[in-house]
Parts: C-alpha cells; structure tokens; sequence
C-alpha cells in the first residue's frame, strides 16, 4: 500500500515537513517515492503540487489524516 504522508526535516526543535508517497511500511524518515510538496507548521506556510497530488490518489494511495486536511485546505 502506498501512503501520502509527512517526512521530518529541519532541525531540532524546528521542524518542516516535506509531503511525500512512501511504501506504507517504509520508516517515516526512510525512502520516499515522490515529494508533493512542503509544510512549514511554524509559519503555518503550505507549498504542495496539486496536480501530482491528484494524480496518486487517483492511482490509489491513502493520505493520512494531517495531510488530508492540509490537501482540503490547498484544494478549497
């Protein structure tokens, strides 16, 4: 199964987030497949490829549900 889900980066205690599909038993920080964006949750600042987004869900992979509501919020 394929997920849409967070990667950590940044540094301590100030994270940023890249939004990416991974194989759902890769590690969170492990192999990705594609990156569909980034999330800063300081700035509260969100950078996300839509058109790729669309694209894997349409082929099957499941969003977790914080980056399903940070697509609801893209997608609005």
């Amino acid at each position: 199964m394929v997920k849409i889900r967070l990667k950590r980066m940044g540094r301590k205690k100030l994270p940023i987030y890249k939004i990416v599909v991974a194989d759902a038993r890769a590690k969170r920080d492990g192999k990705t497949i594609d990156i569909l964006g980034t999330y800063n949750p300081k700035s509260k600042e969100l950078q996300l490829d839509v058109e790729k987004v669309k694209e894997w869900l349409a082929k099957g992979a499941q969003p977790t549900d914080r980056v399903a509501s940070l697509i609801k919020k893209v997608v609005q």
